[in-house]
């Protein structure tokens, strides 16, 4: 009789994520144990504890989700986890703390693709600029940009001293050469949206960071891509469910919060279905995330 199937959910944050846990059940998964409030140092042990009770071709029906809300601890526990197995004792591992992966995966491969279509061109040496820098999504959806060739610049809402300290981590943890510019006041943001191709907003719900007058005044920007569904949205003129929907007024493209939102749910279903399938361990991080949704775009072409 085939094992059930299991995943054992961590997390550093204070509660299981109810989206994650949906979307494990809707992947086909049996089982769905949660453990919060979990440290880096816990996490060899937990793996450990998940494979050791199993034959190796029972945890074949095993597999690790990595929760939370900082995108390097995440890292740090799929990298512990990693190095707590040994054949023939290994599962997969999935790291998407807060669906920052997933939608900053989604995000990027939308761009990517109406970069294609309406521009025929690609991300490699574009200037980009991430509003929203400092939080989870934000810093991801640079670090994936950059991995791709293009010139990232985190923006500052408020202290540049925030984005600097930002970009200067995932430099040095990543290997890009992400930079960053001041954008704190109308005519600082003015200057950054006049020099760039492409903006990525992954600001806070509800705040507004750039009007159509100024989105319409840069000569040089193609696309604009809003993870924001709350009202008022980041990017003016960028309707929640636009999918490669020029601006009104302007000559750019706007990218919103539902369309990428669709590409990152099918994204996380996707990986997580990888896993409950695979026959070898895989681990995946935003990468991983970023290559999926990418296929799963051009796959609807």
């Amino acid at each position: 009789m085939e094992k059930v199937s299991i995943l054992h959910l961590i997390t550093a944050a204070k509660n299981a994520s109810p989206f994650d846990v949906n979307m494990a059940y809707d992947a086909g998964f049996d089982k769905i144990m949660s453990y919060t409030n979990i440290s880096l140092s816990e996490v060899a042990g937990l793996t450990q504890d998940a494979i050791f009770s199993r034959s190796p071709s029972g945890i074949k029906r095993e597999a690790l989700f990595i929760g939370g809300r900082d995108i390097d601890l995440a890292m740090d526990m799929l990298d512990a986890s990693k190095k707590a197995m040994f054949p023939p004792f290994q599962v997969s591992a999935f790291a998407d703390p807060s669906g920052a992966f997933t939608t900053a995966a989604a995000m990027v491969a939308k761009v990517e693709f109406h970069l294609k279509k309406h521009f025929q061109t690609t991300l490699a040496d574009k200037k980009v600029a991430v509003f929203g820098a400092t939080g989870p999504v934000g810093g991801c959806v640079a670090v994936i940009a950059a991995n791709l060739g293009a010139k990232v610049v985190l923006v500052a809402h408020r202290s540049i001293d925030d984005v600097r300290i930002k970009a200067d981590s995932y430099n040095q943890r990543y290997g890009s050469e992400i930079g960053y510019a001041d954008g704190s006041n109308d005519t600082l943001k003015q200057s950054v949206l006049n020099n760039v191709d492409v903006v990525l907003c992954a600001v806070a719900a509800g705040v507004r960071v750039m009007s159509v007058t100024q989105i319409a005044q840069s000569k040089t920007l193609k696309i604009i891509a809003d993870v924001n569904a709350v009202a008022p949205t980041s990017a003016e003129g960028v309707d929640v469910m636009a999918d490669g929907v020029a601006i009104a007024a302007t000559n750019v493209i706007g990218i919103g919060a539902l369309a990428i939102g669709n590409l990152k749910y099918s994204t996380q279903h996707n990986l997580l279905k990888q896993m409950l399938a695979a026959e070898k361990p895989c681990y995946l991080e935003f990468m991983a995330a970023f290559e999926m949704a990418r296929s799963l775009t051009q796959a609807r072409v």
